[in-house]
């Protein structure tokens, strides 16, 4: 029996790990355009992308602006992005995040994606993406080369890209999961 007080629920927030505070640096410092040092509205659109492998909605973005800025700063600055971004990576269950995502991109609720399903779900989240970075993305997270993608594939590579993306150790190296930032958004 989960209990509610005045109208929220406890959760078992994790503590953030080092390696996440650091990949939430890195995708800050990724996302500020210009290196103003916050990140605009759209910036933080990218981080969230970046992070949490969706396009957050209007009202979703209307609320992280709120709560992430300040009278000094037109956007959200380090400062205000980390423990932002840390709470909302705290409450997420990586397994149901994953299935998630991968009920997303399973349009015709088959069980598997082929590479049609894959192609289109990409166009929506990152419609500059070159074709040719979502034919190799498929290509890895298809073990078996069978030319279905099952979720087990799926949560493989998910898992493979968060533990990467986790030990980032050198800031240069800008690569989420199986496709690079740059690929992404140019």
């Amino acid at each position: 029996m989960q209990i509610f007080s005045a109208g929220r629920s406890f959760r078992n927030e994790r503590q953030i790990n080092d390696a996440e505070m650091k990949k939430l640096e890195l995708v800050f410092h990724q996302c500020d355009v210009g290196k103003k040092g916050y990140l605009s509205r759209e910036d933080l659109k990218i981080a969230v992308v970046m992070l949490c492998g969706y396009k957050p909605s209007k009202s979703e973005t209307n609320i992280l602006m709120e709560n992430g800025t300040n009278k000094e700063c037109p956007g959200v600055p380090l400062e205000q992005f980390v423990p932002l971004m840390g709470r909302k990576m705290s409450s997420e269950d990586p397994y149901e995040k994953t299935r998630q995502i991968f009920t997303a991109f399973d349009v015709h609720c088959r069980g598997f994606l082929k590479m049609d399903d894959f192609k289109s779900a990409f166009k929506r989240v990152a419609p500059r993406l070159p074709e040719r970075t979502v034919l190799e993305a498929f290509r890895h997270a298809d073990q078996d080369s069978d030319g279905h993608l099952s979720f087990k594939d799926f949560e493989n590579v998910i898992s493979y890209g968060l533990a990467n993306t986790a030990a980032l150790q050198e800031p240069q190296n800008n690569s989420f999961g199986f496709f690079s930032v740059e690929n992404t958004y140019n």
